[in-house]
């Protein structure tokens, strides 16, 4: 059974986001949730918290332990983009973006489960 937590959008554009996914795709739960509570940048909040809901999620719909999971796929995609101008060189407009991202965490279990 997979367990699957998703976050639309978040603050921060994919391409910064990406590879934390990069790092903790495939990788046990208890690892996952160490290795991000140590890395110190603001990026790694919204993946954590998405990764805990899922979590959740095995916990309470079939009462599966955090030791027992593993992340099977962590999917970055790209949210809505919002773009503003602001003047430029020589009365020229600038165009900025402020992208989005979606965060997608599905999770299986992996060995021996408890009943």
């Amino acid at each position: 059974m997979e367990f699957v937590s998703l976050a639309k959008y978040l603050r921060f554009s994919p391409t910064k986001l990406r590879p934390i996914a990069d790092v903790v795709r495939g990788k046990p739960i208890p690892f996952v949730l160490g290795w991000l509570s140590t890395y110190a940048t603001k990026r790694v909040a919204p993946i954590k918290k998405v990764i805990e809901s899922a979590v959740a999620n095995a916990k309470n719909k079939e009462n599966i332990e955090l030791e027992n999971l593993r992340i099977k796929e962590i999917r970055v995609d790209e949210g809505p983009m919002s773009k503003y101008f602001k003047p430029g060189a020589m009365g020229r407009s600038n165009v900025y973006r402020k992208r989005t991202s979606h965060v997608r965490v599905i999770l299986e279990p992996i060995g021996k489960l408890k009943e």
